[in-house]
């Protein structure tokens, strides 16, 4: 046995010449004295201190709701109402103390940023001094994420959609010590969309080096959900850095699978370069797993792996990372990076200022490509959890697992290099021939310091490196990869609906425009052809009556329902799938016909899918309507047969309290938050402190009403109606307004009207309006209050996004008839003038009327010039318009730069030749290129050789071209994946 290695023996490969300066590294805090001493013992901790970061805030979000239903994201819809939408930078950064939770035991130091998204911010290797994941120095958002600003480095957790839609909002957290010494942090949040539950627990465990993650994604709705989730990790790259997939990863993909090429080295054209090209010229060129040979923004997404594991490898620095998860429920294994030149660069600088650039090597769960999302039922909770380790100067990772990971050389003999992640006192390393024993040591092992084993040539035979512990367990083992080389299948854009055979793939077609969220192309058309050729299909009108249910069209809704049920109950009054019967009762329930919805739902409850939603919706009904026995009873036929649900457990727990029973409806609260510790429903009714995040509030008050407590959940309202104004919205006017929903049930009427008065007053910046609850609030608050022009007003935003854009707009236009000057209601109405109404003078009209409203406002100004852009006024009379208010033009990016192309129009080049080099810009992830051509067109009119860009202009010329996102015939592509233009304005034909 060898003498016991220390962590001093490899210090010296972490060193590495090109890293930041160490005064610009943040400084981590050393851990409380008494924890110290935990970490001394091997054991693991955590504590919450703030950290004071250099910062580039963002901008306050727009108090305009941004209806960005054709936006190309990320190859998927860049919807993102109802959150406020962001859109600059500061130039200049200031010190901010930032919330920050810190992990660490003897191996490894985290740090959890709960203001932004509870990403993992900095993960440091203490064995060999390397940051393993790409440690930011600086907060410097840049306007990719789906409401604007994103920021680059640590660990992003993209859910359900990319980039995650709350990643610059904050998150609830808790501190968790488990009974084996574990430290978890929890961090909770309900998505700003459907409201559905995420948890994410950044876990780490005595003695050992990996980064656990525990997640638990819950849809808290009654509705079937759509998710996606990819962790995005960021590694610090340069041209040593290296992407590492498992050997049987024959091929990557493109968004979507668009495209393919092989891998490591790329056989084909791939993002428009050459990469055979490049390779007949210089060897290696087409190793497009080495950061270095990727010369544009390029993504790739493995197909068809068996393995469970990849990672990085920095072989400047001797370190690096592997990821590791079960492939049954994360297939998804991705790189991205901005690219290796000029354009890249420009990008990197937008997002750090002096830490370089990064790939992400993302993990995606239920998901192997982008855009690409599973499904969620109501009620439904995926549990799941990946791991993250640090990984000493092995070189890049050919096996994996949570225990260990191997390296093996295949030259000139074998030579297998392992890396462990726990100490391992007399492991045994061994080469393996044919089940023959060719080498073999027994050593003890510690993270950070890898042990090699060598054997000599070998002729013939399968050889098999491993790595087993002292009682015999298997640690590690790689075996060679047979991998069949076939090329997998690539992406094909569905063809017309006329031209599709049958009624079954129009309704998959429609299905999958639906699931994956499709910016350009609707599933209404396929949907439609489905019911011209068969009007009783069952599948059709089921999605067509849950898509009528999602927009409040619950008359609709009940009649596609019965379409359905009457073709599935001809000749088997019990279908296999009752479906049809659940739908049927959401939107009954809706209507008033409560009696008529609990008969749907039990009928539901009969087929095993639908039963837990079905089971919750009727004991719900019951309870709201007193009975409780009949409650509990349903809540009975569930338990211990169903799938674990919190709102079920909250039900039963309001029942318990209201039978008498407040003891066993105590103890059955706590014995479920030792499980779910962040559920806000839960906490509240346990007494413990809920965040006074108003969105929270709603739902807490929802759930409450819904189970009955209408007194419950009117205290809520009340804190949610005092709730701070953040940017993830204001609900301070629908909280009074279902207030008053609620007193109107408990017949207060004059309550109700004085709610529905503080509505009227409540401030409305960013009251966006999402969901059926505050549609049903807001068409109650008319039905007694028809002249209200506030509830018109914010009705209307609710109905323009979920498709009713024709109702929305008579709204609008009511409010306006009643009087109302408000700046956005105007901003909207003329919107839907010219999308909608098609009405281009009453568009214009309304624009002016909202410059006369709010003058300084420099949207409204920069969308009132899209306007006039489109109605074919001249470029002289628009810059005539512009240059009184030059000042408030200079204040955005995307105006200064239509400012800049009327100038040069005009014949006044010099002018926007100093705006241009004096000026600093932030670009938007999908814009690039405008401010290159505005350079481009002011220096040929200057008569000004062309040259590079300025680095204020906050981008370089792009090497190569990239995939078009529209064709020549003016159609967006359909495997777009992202799209300069906001699209604002586009005319449509009407509601969906």
């Amino acid at each position: 046995m060898t003498a016991e290695p220390t962590h001093s023996d490899v210090l010296d490969v972490a060193v590495d010449a090109s890293a930041p300066e160490a005064d610009d590294k943040l400084e981590l805090p050393e851990a409380p004295a008494d924890l110290q001493a935990v970490i001394a013992a091997g054991g693991a901790v955590a504590w919450s201190e703030p950290m004071t970061i250099r910062t580039y805030e963002a901008g306050e979000p727009s108090p305009y709701p941004m209806y960005l239903d054709h936006r190309v994201y990320q190859g998927s819809s860049g919807k993102v109402y109802p959150i406020p939408f962001t859109e600059n930078v500061a130039d200049e950064a200031v010190p901010r103390d930032w919330r920050a939770i810190h992990l660490e035991n003897a191996y490894v130091r985290l740090v959890v940023l709960p203001e932004l998204g509870g990403r993992i911010h900095i993960g440091y290797d203490k064995t060999t001094g390397y940051d393993f994941f790409y440690r930011n120095n600086v907060i410097k958002p840049a306007l990719v994420g789906l409401a604007g600003p994103w920021i680059s480095g640590g660990v992003e957790f993209n859910w359900p959609q990319h980039h995650r839609p709350a990643t610059y909002l904050p998150v609830e957290t808790s501190i968790e010590y488990g009974d084996d010494g574990t430290v978890t942090v929890w961090c909770h949040d309900h998505d700003p969309f459907a409201r559905m539950s995420a948890q994410h627990g950044v876990r780490l465990r005595p003695n050992s080096s990996v980064v656990e993650l525990a997640v638990r994604l819950h849809n808290r709705t009654e509705e079937r959900q759509t998710f996606l989730w990819w962790a995005n990790v960021a590694a610090r790259v340069h041209d040593d850095y290296q992407s590492f997939f498992p050997e049987d990863v024959r091929y990557v993909a493109d968004h979507a699978r668009r495209a393919l090429t092989a891998f490591p080295e790329a056989d084909r054209p791939y993002y428009g370069v050459d990469y055979p090209a490049l390779a007949a010229q210089t060897a290696g060129a087409d190793r497009i797993d080495f950061y270095r040979n990727i010369p544009v923004p390029t993504s790739y997404m493995i197909v068809d792996s068996q393995q469970d594991f990849f990672g990085g490898y920095d072989h400047a620095a001797g370190a690096g990372f592997v990821h590791w998860a079960e492939r049954r429920v994360s297939p998804g294994k991705k790189q991205w990076t901005w690219g290796d030149a000029p354009f890249g660069h420009a990008w990197d600088a937008q997002l750090t200022d002096s830490d370089g650039p990064y790939v992400e090597l993302m993990a995606g769960v239920y998901t192997d490509n982008q855009p690409d999302f599973s499904w969620l039922l109501p009620g439904e909770t995926k549990v799941f959890t990946q791991y993250w380790y640090p990984i000493p100067a092995i070189g890049a990772a050919h096996q994996a697992t949570p225990d260990a990971a191997v390296h093996v050389e295949r030259a000139g003999g074998v030579s297998a290099t392992f890396a462990v992640t726990a100490p391992q006192a007399a492991a045994v390393l061994r080469i393996v021939r044919d089940g023959e024993v060719i080498a073999s040591r027994t050593q003890d092992l510690l993270p950070g310091i890898p042990a090699a084993l060598d054997a000599p040539i070998v002729e013939d035979g399968t050889v098999t490196a491993e790595l087993v512990d002292q009682d015999g367990r298997l640690l590690v083992r790689w075996t060679p990869t047979v991998a069949d080389d076939e090329e997998p299948w690539v992406a094909e854009e569905p063809p017309l609906p006329e031209a599709i055979e049958s009624v079954e793939e129009l309704y998959l077609t429609g299905l999958h425009l639906d699931q994956y969220r499709h910016p350009t192309r609707s599933p209404l058309p396929y949907w439609n052809e489905a019911l011209q050729r068969d009007p009783g299909d069952v599948r059709t009108n089921l999605a067509l009556a849950d898509r009528d249910y999602r927009a409040g069209r619950y008359q609709r809704a009940v009649e596609r329902a019965n379409v359905a049920l009457a073709r599935l109950t001809r000749r088997n009054a019990n279908p296999q799938d009752a479906e049809a019967f659940y739908l049927l009762g959401l939107a009954l329930r809706r209507l008033g016909r409560v009696i008529e919805s609990e008969q749907a739902f039990g009928k539901a409850g009969w087929d095993g899918t639908w039963a837990p939603a079905a089971g919750l919706a009727l004991a719900q009904s019951l309870s709201r309507r007193g009975q409780n026995g009949a409650a509990l009873r349903a809540l009975d036929t569930l338990d211990g047969v169903v799938g674990h649900d919190t709102r079920r457990i909250a039900v039963r727990a309001i029942l318990l309290e209201r039978v008498g029973r407040g003891e066993e409806a105590a103890a059955l609260v706590s014995d479920a938050l030792t499980v779910d510790p962040l559920d806000a429903t839960l906490r509240h009714l346990a007494g413990v402190d809920v965040a006074a995040e108003a969105g929270l509030l709603i739902d807490i008050a929802l759930d409450l009403r819904d189970a009955g407590d209408l007194s419950g959940a009117l205290g809520v309202l009340a804190r949610a109606q005092t709730a701070p104004i953040t940017p993830a919205g204001n609900v301070r006017p629908i909280a009074h307004y279902l207030a008053a929903q609620v007193l109107d049930e408990l017949g207060r009427d004059a309550d109700a009207s004085r709610e529905r008065d503080l509505a009227r007053r409540a401030d409305q910046t960013w009251a966006f309006p999402h969901g059926l609850d505050a549609l049903d609030a807001l068409e109650a608050a008319l039905r007694a209050e028809p002249g209200d022009a506030t509830a018109h007003a914010l009705i209307g935003m609710l109905l323009y996004a979920h498709g009713r854009r024709v109702e929305a707009s008579e709204h609008w236009n009511t409010a306006i008839d009643a009087g109302s000057t408000d700046a956005v209601l105007l901003r909207n109405a003329a919107l839907a003038a010219y999308n909608i109404e098609h009405d281009d003078d009453a568009a214009w009209a309304r624009y002016a009327r909202a410059v006369e409203v709010a003058p300084e406002d420099a949207r409204i100004r920069y969308e009132q010039d899209q306007l006039a852009l489109r109605l074919g006024h001249s470029t002289s009379d628009r810059l005539a318009r512009l240059r009184p208010i030059e000042a408030l033009v200079l204040t955005r990016d995307d105006f200064t730069i239509e400012y800049v192309r009327l100038l040069v129009a005009e014949g006044d080049a010099g002018t926007a030749y100093q705006i241009l080099v004096t000026r600093p810009f932030h670009p938007w992830e999908g814009g690039e290129g405008q401010a290159i051509a505005a350079w481009d067109a002011t220096l040929t009119a200057n008569g000004l050789p062309l040259t590079d860009p300025p680095a204020s202009l906050g981008e370089a010329r792009a090497q190569y071209v990239a995939p078009v996102a529209r064709r020549d015939d003016g159609v967006t592509d359909y495997f777009a994946t992202s799209l300069p233009e906001l699209l604002l304005f586009s005319r449509e034909n009407g509601d969906d």
